[in-house]
């Protein structure tokens, strides 16, 4: 019976990919696989795969389908008890999938795992968040943000009083390195591709707590992330983030929601104009404003 099989969705990050793939070599629990889901890369990746790392399962898609339908290709293929959800931009350390299966093996209530992800210099990366609530859009990344940065809503959102160094119930942590009990995935797609970059992991972990599962973090658990090295290649990153949002809050909170937030959207976005105008002006430096406007036009459509 396999144990563990591990997910890696891998998109045009070729190098960190054969770095990820040499750390499980030595760091996973007997009886376990891996899965890499090859989103259409350009950079050899797929071939890397295919060429060094035979033990491993290789997808291929022909384009980037998204990370939420990678993801769950791999889910499908999956043989293990547990899955373990895992980024190209990950180094696992030590005992670190060990101690995350150990732990679910017995605390039966629990559904989920995450690791404490630590930057390559060894700086704890503060990645907890809470659930996004009506108030989330209101006051995070709008004016009301920047007239009051220290907010009680961003300190919730971001979970600033997180202690980083004990073990915790969390409610959603990243997909980054995830470790998920099989039968609290329920379904052989647990992510739902309608968010097709982000937010699938907040829906996620949102639905495992409706279902009455757990989440913990292990302080002890320790895997190194690079940090946003395929989305950063993303040309449509801001558009696609503010599309996915909206389809999450239309998916938990009705059209009111996903109006509200478009609401927010846009009163971001004229303060942005006002303010741009008013530096011209003033005879300050001027700044295109064709991003945001591209952003805004392609999340309206939606």
């Amino acid at each position: 019976m396999t144990m563990v099989s591990v997910v890696i969705p891998s998109w045009n990050t070729r190098e960190l990919l054969r770095t990820c793939l040499e750390s499980l070599k030595l760091n996973l629990p007997h009886s376990s696989e891996v899965i890499v889901v090859d989103n259409g890369s350009h950079d050899g990746s797929a071939r890397l795969v295919a060429e060094q790392f035979q033990h491993v399962r290789l997808i291929r898609n022909q384009r980037n389908t998204g990370f939420a339908h990678a993801t769950n290709q791999g889910v499908e293929a999956a043989r293990g008890a547990y899955v373990l959800f895992l980024s190209t931009d990950t180094v696992v350390t030590g005992n670190a999938v060990k101690l995350m299966l150990a732990f679910l093996e017995q605390n039966l209530r629990y559904g989920a795992a995450a690791p404490q992800l630590v930057h390559p210099d060894g700086t704890v990366q503060r990645s907890h968040m809470r659930f996004p609530t009506l108030a989330t859009p209101l006051w995070v990344g709008t004016p009301l943000e920047r007239w009051f940065p220290k907010n009680k809503e961003v300190q919730r959102y971001f979970a600033r009083d997180f202690d980083y160094d004990l073990d915790s119930d969390v409610e959603h942590p990243p997909a980054t390195c995830l470790l998920m009990r099989r039968k609290a995935l329920k379904k052989s797609k647990p992510l739902d591709e309608n968010l097709w970059l982000f937010f699938n992991d907040v829906d996620l972990c949102r639905r495992l707590w409706q279902a009455g599962w757990r989440i913990a973090y292990l302080a002890g658990a320790k895997v190194v992330h690079y940090g946003a090295m395929s989305t950063r290649q993303f040309a449509n990153f801001a558009p696609e983030w503010h599309k996915n949002r909206l389809a999450y809050y239309r998916k938990h909170y009705g059209r009111v929601g996903g109006c509200f937030v478009k609401a927010c959207v846009g009163w971001t976005f004229a303060d942005h104009c006002v303010r741009e105008f008013w530096r011209r002006a003033h005879g300050l430096d001027e700044k295109s404003l064709l991003p945001a406007w591209h952003t805004f036009s392609l999340f309206w459509k939606h």
